[in-house]
């Protein structure tokens, strides 16, 4: 289904530094995207134990920093696996970042097998994210990780 915004990503992408990239992939996703309603970039602070904003695009947020374990992302941070929530309402471990948020998504940046970092989705629709999208960022996050090994 994304194969032509995929494509898109890599072309634009292709010449740019990581932190130029990461800013691009984000205003892309949320402006072209339906339902892609905030998109960020977060990355491990291993020293600290937390996730560090890098990137983003939509309504500014105060969660630049994410301990490991809190919310969707800290979570995915320790499990080093994606979360795909249909409705935020009923997680328990949910940070909100704004009221119009519905469901959400989160897939790791891996290099060589260790987790890095993380894109991060929310949507305002509820039960927005499938398989598809889980696959189109992986994808894009293999981007990313080319990116960070160069």
């Amino acid at each position: 289904m994304y194969n032509s915004d995929f494509n898109k990503i890599k072309r634009i992408t292709k010449n740019l530094d990581l932190e130029t990239s990461l800013n691009s992939i984000c205003s892309y996703l949320e402006s072209t995207i339906n339902g892609y309603d905030w998109v960020g970039f977060y990355f491990h602070n291993e020293i600290k134990k937390e996730l560090e904003l890098k990137a983003y695009s939509g309504i500014p947020t105060q969660h630049t920093k994410i301990p490991y374990g809190k919310g969707i992302c800290g979570q995915t941070a320790e499990s080093n696996k994606h979360m795909i929530v249909a409705d935020v309402l009923k997680e328990s471990n949910y940070i909100s970042c704004n009221i119009n948020v519905k469901s959400e998504i989160v897939v790791p940046v891996f290099i060589k097998n260790i987790n890095v970092g993380q894109i991060d989705i929310d949507s305002n629709i509820p039960n927005r994210f499938s398989k598809i999208d889980l696959e189109f960022l992986t994808r894009i996050n293999n981007l990313v990780s080319e990116k960070l090994l160069k």
